[in-house]
């Protein structure tokens, strides 16, 4: 059986046009060949398999090439060219520094560049991974480094540049190697593919490039891969399995899913995604990534910050117009959010779905004002006023949750009447068709002609919160058939704000039957600096408290034994 070759050996890059991706590089060298400018050190810099030692060996061969064409290539024919494609050049010397990175190892590599070469004019050191010389070796090196033999020339390559002490930088010309695109690694495994006669689609070759992260090396491992499980017909479904990866499919799905507010089949997917073994931040960072791919794919000029060519940008681009922006822009800081939370959540597959029923939820705001209302009547942008309606008798109350901008710092909250006196506010969803109530026209005059008997009951039965609700202004909307008013009340602190937020239900319960009013009731509470604080109610007046409602607690604290912290 014929010896196998990886991809990554039989298709490394011999000459400076064949290298991928790296044109700021590769010209450089060339002109300095051409032109007689060769520096005695240099440094080739970047991320693992972006072709720092290919263009290392390429930049010895060119330089030793007894008959150059016009571009600075080697020939290929000369002794010199021969000698190195064969494997038995003495002019180019590579060390491993990961291996050799002792004071004794660079003593012999300085005894060593004394030698002149036998053919060609210069003699190469190719030192990798030189960010692993200890910190002697690298003070041992530092004289040769500044002063070779004038046949000496030193090519030092590193993944870490800022392990290398100054000294060194220095005294090296310094080329940062860039991460190979996407488009670039694809076009170089379609002509491998190509030349090995394997067939392939864009969605694919796009995958394999994606999951390198910039590194051709590991693409052409992912490919030689994703051939043998596939064979000569590379299908980006078969090819997204061998690599154990999700599929563009599954974010295409998910977002048109979210789009439709089906959490359920959002929830049924997300299921198929973790029985493949994938985690739940895995798939959030996915559809993260796939969200803000949408938002650039939306316009012509931030199109190319998205790293996918052929077909895959078609879909982008078509998504990406049936995807409300203001959907994107939530989505992508709904999931940056929770992104931190999922890595110290001990249900992380709780946390993602409620993520996505989130998702589900974002519609455009003319989408939910829609739905909200009667198909009979008009549909009115929620900025502008509805008309007043011809029949005077208003609608009876239904389950409706209204479209409400909460400004910061202030915690504004919409409750429907019907609602409120029926204890339900979890919106639970409703196949009858919604209608909107307006709000009462005279529903300022009877919530202040109820204030006193509203704020004794809620001393009485909420001191806290009756002391919060002595600053209660009522803010009717502008036209009668507005649907909601505004209750605007000032705390004097975050945590009395959340305690009424918390109460707020059973405290407008209260507010609707003393004042008996109709229509929508927001609720606005703004933390406000200058409002004295109420004294904090004791552990003894709270189990003071507890003990009228119940007598059996103080028998219950005596059996257990029970006692205050």
């Amino acid at each position: 059986m014929e010896n196998f070759i990886v991809s990554a050996r039989k298709y490394r890059p011999a000459t400076f046009r064949s290298v991928v991706g790296q044109n700021h590089i590769t010209a450089t060298l060339q002109n300095a060949i051409s032109r007689g400018q060769l520096a005695h050190a240099y440094l080739f810099c970047g991320p693992r398999g972006v072709g720092k030692t290919t263009c290392a060996r390429i930049f010895a061969k060119a330089i030793n090439c007894l008959n150059p064409n016009n571009d600075a290539e080697a020939c290929g024919q000369c002794e010199s060219c021969r000698s190195f494609d064969e494997g038995r050049s003495f002019n180019i010397h590579e060390l491993d520094a990961a291996s050799n990175n002792s004071v004794e190892d660079i003593r012999n590599l300085t005894d060593q560049v004394r030698i002149p070469p036998q053919i060609g004019r210069y003699s190469v050191y190719i030192i990798d991974e030189v960010h692993m010389l200890s910190a002697q070796a690298f003070n041992a090196f530092l004289k040769t480094l500044e002063e070779p033999p004038a046949h000496a020339i030193f090519i030092l390559a590193t993944t870490e540049k800022h392990k290398i002490i100054p000294t060194i930088l220095s005294r090296c010309q310094i080329f940062d190697f860039n991460r190979i695109r996407v488009a670039d690694g694809v076009d170089y495994m379609k002509y491998i593919s190509d030349t090995e006669g394997v067939t392939y689609d864009d969605e694919s070759l796009n995958l394999i490039a994606r999951k390198a992260d910039g590194g051709m090396r590991d693409a052409l491992s992912m490919f030689d891969k994703a051939v043998s499980f596939c064979g000569p017909a590379l299908r980006y479904k078969d090819v997204a399995q061998s690599l154990n990866i999700l599929d563009y499919d599954t974010y295409f799905d998910a977002v048109d899913q979210l789009i439709a507010g089906d959490y359920g089949a959002a929830l049924l997917m997300f299921d198929r995604v973790l029985a493949q073994g994938f985690s739940g931040q895995t798939f959030m960072a996915g559809l993260s990534s796939h969200l803000r791919d949408l938002l650039v794919a939306r316009d012509d000029q931030t199109a190319e910050l998205l790293d996918v060519t052929g077909s895959l940008l078609d879909r982008y681009k078509a998504q990406a117009t049936r995807t409300d922006i203001d959907f994107l822009f939530s989505g992508i800081a709904l999931l940056t959010e929770l992104d931190a939370k999922i890595r110290i959540a001990t249900n992380q597959r709780l946390l993602v779905e409620l993520a996505l029923m989130k998702l589900c939820g974002m519609k455009p705001v003319t989408q939910q004002v829609a739905a909200s209302i009667p198909t009979a009547a008009p549909v009115v942008p929620p900025a502008q006023p509805v008309s007043k309606p011809a029949a005077p008798k208003p609608e009876p109350e239904t389950a409706h949750t209204p479209i409400v901008t909460s400004p910061a710092p202030a915690a504004r909250f919409g409750t429907p009447i019907s609602e409120i006196m029926n204890g339900n506010t979890a919106a639970a969803p409703s196949t009858n068709e919604p209608t909107i109530t307006p709000i009462d026209t005279a529903a300022q005059e009877k919530i202040e002609a109820s204030r006193a008997e509203f704020l004794t009951k809620l001393a009485t039965e909420r001191p806290r919160i009756g002391v919060a609700y002595e600053t209660m202004e009522v803010m009717m909307p502008a036209s009668d058939s507005s649907t909601s008013a505004i209750i605007r009340i000032r705390v004097a602190s975050e945590a009395l704000r959340d305690e009424v937020l918390r109460q707020r239900t059973e405290t407008l319960q209260l507010l609707v039957r003393i004042a008996k009013v109709t229509g929508i009731i927001e609720l606005e509470v703004i933390v406000d600096d200058t409002i004295k604080a109420s004294k904090p109610i004791k552990v003894e007046d709270k189990l003071r408290h507890l003990v009228e409602q119940n007598p059996e607690l103080t028998t219950l604290r005596k059996t257990l034994e029970l006692e205050l912290e």
